[in-house]
């Protein structure tokens, strides 16, 4: 593997669809570092992942950048006695918790109340999180509302923790079946919390981040995006979600579901790990 080639690849194409790094990091959802290391090659042996991000932002083939990246061993790939081949993690609520941390931490500051915050951040949530409005918008109304200068990153950030249990599991259920994150968040956020070790450093067959898709859940688009990047059919699916509309719109659609109950994980991740036993 040529880490220096790919890099060469890698920034010619971007430069091709006329994107600075740092515009190619907003629409992509990878961190600058990252990118930038990739195009120095720093990085030795990029996942597939940040691969498929690069070329889906682009808007090319991912084979005309996969032909410069080394092929790892195929993990073994099993089935439940339900026929679950590939199982979704929810990001928030699941992997990592800690955005009611967030608010009360930002209400303290204000001297408002942790409703005032939400009444504000709810409002433009869905927005920011499909890639349709900018994270500044978001902290544009909390200033105003709140009288004080706001950074939403900062507080979300040093508000999470990883979920008890979650690293383990997600481990574990990676060593049997193919896995992904199905989440909906805000941009840039899913790389920054896998290089912060908030969310477990897998080998993730696929992450939909609904910020890069411009879909959300439970909207149906971003499921048929997930099924697809899985390459399963909808009954080999297995999501794992805290809410409950996200797992009914799921489940319509064949999947299966199970509810992450994030106030009782060790109990959730028992029955999750009890229904996933390979065959």
């Amino acid at each position: 593997m040529d880490e220096k080639r790919l890099g060469a690849v890698v920034q010619r194409a971007r430069q091709a669809a006329g994107y600075t790094q740092q515009a190619m990091c907003q629409r992509s959802g990878l961190s600058y570092s990252t990118l930038a290391k990739i195009e120095r090659g720093a990085i030795k042996s990029p996942s597939v992942f940040t691969i498929q991000q690069i070329a889906d932002t682009l808007g090319i083939p991912i084979d005309s950048l996969l032909s410069n990246v080394p092929k790892k061993p195929i993990r073994q790939q099993r089935s439940s006695k339900n026929g679950i081949r590939f199982v979704y993690f929810d990001m928030n609520g699941c992997l990592v918790r800690g955005i009611n941390s967030a608010f009360a931490k930002l209400a303290e500051d204000s001297g408002t109340s942790p409703d005032t915050v939400e009444t504000v951040f709810w409002q433009y949530n869905d927005a920011v999180c499909r890639g349709e409005q900018s994270v500044d918008t978001l902290n544009t109304a909390l200033a105003e509302r709140l009288g004080i200068m706001v950074d939403w990153y900062q507080y979300y950030l040093e508000a999470q923790e990883a979920m008890p249990g979650m690293s383990d599991l997600v481990h574990w259920v990676s060593n049997n079946y193919r896995i992904g994150i199905l989440t909906n968040t805000m941009p840039n956020l899913v790389q920054p919390m896998i290089e912060k070790g908030l969310v477990p450093k897998a080998p993730y067959d696929a992450i939909i981040d609904s910020a890069v898709v411009h879909a959300i859940k439970p909207e149906e688009r971003i499921y048929q995006i997930a099924a697809e990047k899985a390459g399963a059919a909808p009954h080999e699916i297995l999501l794992i979600d805290d809410d409950r509309p996200n797992l009914v719109t799921a489940s319509k659609l064949g999947w299966h579901t199970m509810k992450f109950q994030s106030y009782q994980p060790e109990e959730a991740i028992v029955a999750i790990s009890t229904a996933l036993q390979p065959i």
